[in-house]
């Protein structure tokens, strides 16, 4: 899955746009949602995935496959908000509260009202946020991104190692890749004591692995006369499009006139 956003980062129909201004779109949206209510963060979280799938030309298979990731996250969470249990001798208390409930010894356990809408409330924040940070990862690559904030003055410390973090989560996926289809063909997860034993293994071979190719690297940067500074090229040859630049200031405009009506009205 890394493999793919990756490359759609590099092959998408947005890639000629300016990176500064789609990352510029996206923190505006995700700063939006932050501060709105949950209508509006559905409605941004709808008009990002029609940027994403209709005008980027991401596959809509793989865009829900990746939302699929936080939701089910958000449902792992989901019986914390919704589900609570009193006494019986403070039962009248959360009457108002409770949707459903039953008695259990001594308890009563209930589908809690406000839980419900807390949930409701965290899932629309959370598809908006999501939906933010994947118009980054799926538009602009990540060597960009590291070029704007080198242009911001971000550190080039910094720069470099989420350079190296980024190149060897790819020697992890690929290593891990290679030796789980290994112990696969030979019968390594059959029964649950020989599962354990193959996944100890992976995880040894994938410490060597990783090891050997850093050493790799740390010879091929000195040979190269690295100096302390990683360069990386862009031909910065970008388009910016007044269509969507004046698309992404109209919407941003009504959203932020539609959270200030809510705020005054008190919704």
């Amino acid at each position: 899955m890394a493999l793919q956003i990756d490359t759609l980062a590099y092959t998408n129909q947005l890639r000629q746009l300016p990176p500064e201004h789609k990352l510029l779109f996206a923190i505006a949206l995700l700063l939006i949602t932050y501060c709105t209510h949950a209508p509006i963060q559905l409605a941004i979280a709808l008009w990002l995935s029609m940027w994403i799938v209709i005008y980027a030309k991401i596959p809509a298979a793989t865009y829900v496959r990746l939302l699929l990731i936080p939701i089910g996250f958000w449902f792992t969470s989901l019986p914390a908000f919704v589900i609570n249990g009193v006494g019986l001798d403070t039962l009248a208390s959360v009457q108002a509260d409770a949707w459903q409930g039953v008695s259990w010894g001594h308890y009563y356990l209930y589908l809690s009202l406000h839980g419900i809408q807390q949930a409701g409330e965290l899932a629309a924040r959370t598809i908006a946020s999501t939906a933010c940070i994947y118009f980054i990862m799926l538009t602009i690559p990540f060597t960009e991104l590291l070029d704007i904030l080198r242009r911001v003055g971000c550190p080039a410390l910094l720069t470099e190692l989420l350079l190296l973090m980024y190149r060897f989560i790819f020697v992890l996926l690929r290593t891990a890749s290679e030796v789980w289809t290994a112990q696969q063909l030979r019968g390594g997860y059959r029964t649950w004591r020989v599962w354990m034993k193959s996944l100890s293994l992976l995880v040894g071979q994938l410490l060597r692995r990783t090891l050997e190719n850093y050493r790799q690297v740390s010879q091929t940067l000195d040979s190269r006369g690295f100096t302390g500074d990683i360069r990386v090229w862009h031909s910065r040859r970008y388009k910016p499009s007044k269509r969507y630049s004046l698309e992404a200031c109209f919407g941003c405009t009504v959203l932020v006139t539609l959270a200030g009506w809510q705020y005054a009205v008190g919704v």
